[in-house]
């Protein structure tokens, strides 16, 4: 069996990764990606714009409160191999107008690192301005957005381009999360 074809296989011990979210996050988006990598071994913060509770959502109304364990202006991508940006629409709606978030997740980008964006997660890409020329994709109503920030959008339950691992929806969640593990795993991606 090919360990990278089985995320259950890969460790990722000593790894650290940072969801990124807010109030109004999508509830499977964020805990199914988690699961996996503490499952996996990873060290997993939860980052949002102040430490302290956070809302999710689920079904069309509000859901489970999380923890955020670190303010997103004390961190710094040095700190982490990777970074998880789950959707919901208020979510990242929220997160792209704040300035330390869109900071946090371009240094990322400028350190080649993993980074998965799921559903409208996307839209902090295109605040951050690093979607220009890769493969993506997102929920459908993202496409003209990424679009027209220079992406090139498709309609697929998962798309690689370089370490940035993007998904559609939470049906895609089993694709999404196995290629999260299997790009951390494979660390740094250099152009």
């Amino acid at each position: 069996m090919d360990i990278l074809k089985d995320p259950r296989m890969i460790s990722l011990n000593n790894k650290r990764v940072a969801i990124l979210a807010t109030d109004g996050f999508e509830e499977s988006e964020l805990h199914e990606p988690r699961e996996a990598l503490l499952q996996a071994g990873a060290f997993v913060d939860l980052i949002a714009p102040e430490a302290g509770a956070i809302k999710g959502w689920k079904d069309g109304d509000w859901s489970h409160i999380e923890q955020a364990d670190r303010a997103v202006a004390d961190v710094k991508a040095d700190d982490y191999d990777a970074l998880v940006l789950p959707g919901g629409v208020m979510n990242p709606d929220t997160l792209r107008m704040n300035a330390d978030a869109v900071k946090f997740v371009r240094a990322f980008f400028d350190q080649h690192k993993p980074v998965a964006a799921i559903c409208h997660g996307p839209w902090l890409l295109v605040e951050a301005d690093v979607v220009r020329g890769r493969r993506l994709t997102s929920y459908p109503s993202l496409r003209t957005d990424l679009t027209n920030a220079g992406a090139l959008w498709v309609d697929a339950e998962v798309v690689v381009d370089n370490g940035l691992i993007t998904s559609r929806s939470p049906k895609d969640l089993p694709a999404f999360t196995a290629k999260l593990v299997e790009e951390i795993a494979e660390g740094i991606h250099q152009d």
